[in-house]
C-alpha cells in the first residue's frame, strides 16, 4: 500500500503553457531513467522509497509495478499527475530540470493518507 506512494512519484500530466513559455514544447527533452526517492513528512506511510522511473516520449511508467498512472511531463519540466490503486490515490507535482535533477511533492488519500516530498536525479 505504502508503495502506491512511492510510486506515484513517476507520474506527470502536461501542464497549459503559460505567456512565458509558449514556444512549442519537446517532449523528449526529459525521456530516459531516473532514480526518484519519495520522502514521508506526514502520516503513516514508510519513510522513504527509492525508485527507477522511465520516461519515454514525454510519458512516465514506474519500472516493475503495476498501477494505474495518467499523466506525462511538459516540455518545460513541469509535473504533475496521479497514480492510484483503487485504494488510495496520490497527486504528484513538482519539475525536472535541464540539470539533470528534480524536485515536488505528493500528497495522498484514500485509504492512505500521507504527505511529502520526492527528488529526482537522471540516470541516463
Amino acid at each position: 500500500m505504502t508503495r502506491l506512494i512511492a510510486a506515484a512519484l513517476i507520474l506527470a500530466c502536461t501542464v497549459p503553457a503559460t505567456a512565458a513559455s509558449r514556444r512549442p514544447p519537446v517532449p523528449d527533452r526529459f525521456d530516459g531513467t531516473w532514480s526518484v526517492e519519495i520522502i514521508t513528512e506526514a502520516g503513516t506511510c514508510d519513510r522513504a522509497y527509492r525508485y527507477p522511473v522511465r520516461i519515454e516520449n514525454g510519458r512516465a511508467r514506474f519500472i516493475g509495478a503495476a498501477f494505474t498512472v495518467q499523466g506525462s511531463v511538459a516540455g518545460n519540466g513541469a509535473v504533475r499527475g496521479s497514480i492510484s490503486n483503487g485504494m488510495a490515490t496520490a497527486v504528484v507535482s513538482g519539475r525536472l530540470g535541464a540539470n539533470g535533477f528534480g524536485a515536488g511533492t505528493w500528497v495522498a488519500s484514500g485509504s492512505l493518507e500521507c504527505r511529502g516530498r520526492w527528488n529526482a536525479e537522471r540516470r541516463g
